[in-house]
């Protein structure tokens, strides 16, 4: 990726994250295990008429690694910290997978931040996700996995990678497993990875939900964003949301899977650049949540997570 990683320290830790542009700003969240990289085949196209910010999510990337907090709420709270040490004081939030989950609490506790929200095959709506990522998260799993992720595996992959890299050849979402798999191979990586996948997960699945306080973006553009083969968390989710938000717009992309801004870059620019054009960015005060707590209407969509 061409756009060059920096860092700012935020509490003591160094936080990476790629910025270009100018314009109005568009964060953009990655998944677990992921990093900014994951951004690279849409960030340049977006910064030509944006100012676009990718972190490195704390415990991924070439961010710090610090014992702690790794819960939603944390993470929400970093990327509202992130946005305020560059003096931003607000964005349209673009999250993927596990950063799906980040933004909606992003929108749920700092309001007062987000313009619109982008949903992008997200967690946090619903039970259901992929069995390799509940497995993960059994007692001991920590254990098993430096055997499951030798150093010397992501070597030789990474040079596979380059090799195919430089004869043109586009691996998609093969390539953005890949990178989560190499992430592993680092310990302080994995320490990182088992607490950030605990407090969202669990052996029966997804263990947060938004589902309960998504009436709360009735008055922010949202736009869902979904790859109808994604096998990690199922598009069913998409369908439920758009439904839970009023107003909301949903784009299914047919050929893709759980990563569609990297599978199919060009149709997933068209479908969030429609949505940047043709919405107003809301603008709300950290005094609003009073209010629309207020507004929910009775028989309001939201359910417990269950078994």
């Amino acid at each position: 990726m061409s756009i060059e990683l920096r860092h700012v320290s935020i509490h003591g830790h160094q936080v990476g994250y790629r910025m270009a542009g100018s314009g109005p700003v568009l964060l953009l969240i990655h998944g677990i295990a992921g990093s900014s990289v994951a951004w690279r085949e849409v960030m340049p196209a977006l910064a030509q008429r944006f100012t676009v910010i990718a972190p490195d999510l704390i415990g991924h990337g070439h961010s710090a690694k610090p014992l702690g907090d790794y819960s939603l709420g944390a993470y929400a709270s970093g990327m509202r910290d992130l946005l305020g040490a560059l003096a931003i004081e607000r964005a349209t939030i673009v999250g993927q997978s596990f950063g799906g989950g980040v933004a909606l609490q992003l929108a749920y506790q700092h309001p007062e931040c987000c313009e619109r929200l982008v949903l992008v095959d997200s967690g946090g709506l619903g039970r259901e996700v992929s069995w390799m990522l509940r497995l993960m998260t059994l007692p001991g799993s920590e254990y098993v996995m430096p055997v499951l992720f030798p150093p010397f595996v992501r070597e030789r992959g990474n040079e596979l990678s380059r090799q195919l890299h430089r004869r043109g050849v586009r691996l998609g979402r093969v390539a953005e497993m890949w990178n989560a798999y190499a992430s592993l191979t680092e310990s302080a990586n994995r320490r990182a990875f088992v607490r950030t996948l605990r407090a969202v997960i669990d052996p029966g699945g997804q263990s947060v939900s938004a589902n309960d306080r998504l009436y709360l973006a009735a008055r922010l553009p949202t736009l869902i964003i979904w790859g109808a083969q994604d096998t990690i968390i199922p598009v069913s989710h998409a369908y439920a949301a758009h439904e839970a938000i009023p107003d909301s717009r949903l784009e299914i992309i047919e050929d893709a899977g759980h990563f569609p801004h990297v599978e199919t870059p060009e149709r997933f620019l068209k479908v969030l650049l429609d949505f940047i054009d043709t919405t107003e960015p809301a603008r709300f005060a950290s005094t609003d949540l009073p209010h629309l707590l207020h507004e929910r209407a009775p028989g309001s969509y939201g359910t417990e997570p269950t078994s």
